[in-house]
């Protein structure tokens, strides 16, 4: 018998909902806050720029008990992706749950309690202190916009220029009839690039600091990648952390033949692409690249690339002055309008700095067991940190994890010392062994999502795990597999 908590979730986007929804389903009390006006996130129509789709396709991008509609595309847009989790949240009863505007200023742990006290601003500006028996923090990698400042900016906006963070990117007019500068190399860049020269812009810049590897929607034009780089079998050319000498060895022994395939997929791509006319080339090997960064090439951006009608500058900016953006290599652009499209800052600025730092190293990777809970800092657990290319699944997994570990009902060793211990393996393996996995700070799934579902579900004592083998080889995640998975771990009762 597990004893009802008061919990609340901070953030309402997709890991909060799932949060929200697997707290309250297993009978806790459920509160979500959220600092903006509703349920979405960055799927919110005034934080979407247009044209803006999922990089996953809807079979992976949903959760275990709610498919996206049959008439959705393969990657829906911006506004049906804001649909399905509005609707989903009214599906589950979360609307009433929810707190809009309202934004947690600090916390601390409770005395002679367990929990935490939490300072939350109301919209009306005024301040209360609520006690909470669990918290949630679900704000996820796209919390707080990455605003970067350089000299001369004031007085480019004064003459009539205009700066601005993608997320503010909200109508395709902003371009039109404009010398249109994005910042920024990731498909945000590239989706408000191929936006602004249909929308009619004068000239498109984007300014990118090197050349990266992007995977198109379809491989050579025919095979979706979700059939490539989704599969169990691709996955298990990377080395995990925690293997054995014995898988050591079978990957020392693969290595010819997977170091062949690699460098076939980049002919491939290289092709495509047209990288060498477009000057594109990355020149990093694409299997170190592989993580949560890797963008889907927008459809429409090497050709207007190759075509000159996007212009692509490998660089920085230097300067503003009225009219122009003067780049780190000398050279002055044309510039009425300049998107930022730079990411968003990860962090946890209400966390008492005496948490924060056993959440975060120095090297600015995070200490997550699971990239979901920390042993060092009792009764408070993270969903939707755990990045990756299916990031709704992930998320749905992480709830569903996190209750378990709430509530003690986790099958594993979930003890200080194991959970630490793990921990250590994980950092000790993105520093020496693969440091692309050190991205968001470590918080990157991405392309192990297979060997990071599989310890999920294992630590819930999930009774089946699998699919056939063919299946579980060579097809991509199945969310209504998992949801199978998670029927069959063990059942308990909160009262």
């Amino acid at each position: 018998m597990v004893q009802k908590k008061n919990v609340c979730v901070i953030g309402a986007g997709v890991s909060g909902i799932a949060a929200a929804r697997t707290f309250k389903r297993r009978g806790h009390r459920v509160t979500i806050v959220e600092r903006s006006d509703g349920f979405g996130g960055v799927w919110e129509p005034q934080r979407s720029y247009p044209e803006v789709q999922t990089q996953s396709p809807k079979s992976l991008y949903r959760y275990t008990d709610k498919a996206m509609p049959a008439d959705y595309p393969e990657w829906p847009k911006g506004p049906q992706v804001h649909a399905y989790l509005k609707s989903y949240a009214e599906d589950h009863g979360l609307t009433s749950l929810l707190r809009t505007r309202t934004v947690v200023r600090g916390m601390e742990k409770r005395q002679g309690a367990p929990g935490w006290t939490l300072d939350i601003e109301a919209p009306d500006g005024t301040s209360a202190r609520e006690n909470y028996d669990f918290v949630v923090i679900a704000t996820g990698q796209f919390n707080e916009r990455n605003v970067p400042t350089h000299p001369g900016e004031a007085a480019f906006v004064e003459a009539g220029g205009t700066v601005m963070h993608s997320s503010l990117y909200d109508r395709a007019d902003r371009a039109r009839g404009r010398d249109v500068v994005v910042l920024g190399g990731s498909k945000s860049a590239t989706d408000i690039a191929v936006n602004a020269v249909k929308s009619g812009a004068r000239s498109v810049t984007m300014v990118y600091r090197e050349p990266v590897w992007r995977v198109p929607y379809f491989i050579g034009g025919l095979v979706n990648f979700k059939r490539i780089l989704y599969i169990r079998a691709q996955e298990e050319m990377f080395p995990g952390w925690g293997i054995g000498r014995g898988a050591k060895l079978a990957h020392a022994i693969a290595k010819p033949f997977v170091w062949a395939n690699w460098r076939g997929l980049e002919a491939l791509l290289k092709t495509q692409q047209k990288l060498k006319r477009c000057k594109m080339t990355p020149r990093v090997p694409i299997e170190r690249s592989i993580n949560c960064s890797v963008p889907i090439a927008t459809p429409g951006f090497f050709d207007m690339v190759a075509s000159g009608r996007i212009r692509g500058i490998e660089g920085t900016f230097s300067r503003y002055e009225p009219g122009l953006v003067h780049m780190t290599g000398g050279e002055a652009v044309p510039a009425d309008v300049v998107v930022q499209a730079t990411g968003f800052k990860l962090g946890v600025p209400f966390l008492p700095p005496h948490y924060a730092e056993k959440l975060v190293e120095p090297d600015g990777q995070y200490r997550l067991h699971r990239l979901i809970a920390n042993p060092n800092i009792p009764d408070l657990g993270f969903v939707g940190f755990n990045s990756s290319f299916c990031t709704v699944l992930c998320a749905d997994l992480a709830a569903e994890w996190l209750v378990r570990y709430a509530d003690g009902k986790l099958v594993r060793d979930t003890t200080h010392e194991a959970m630490t211990k793990a921990i250590e393996v994980s950092l000790k393996w993105r520093r020496t062994e693969r440091p692309a996995a050190a991205v968001y700070g470590g918080l990157c799934v991405a392309p192990y999502h297979f060997k990071h579902f599989d310890e999920l579900i294992g630590d819930m004592g999930a009774r089946i795990t699998r699919r056939n083998p063919l299946a579980e080889k060579f097809l991509p995640p199945d969310a209504d597999a998992y949801s199978r998975f998670l029927a069959s771990t063990p059942t308990y009762t909160v009262t």
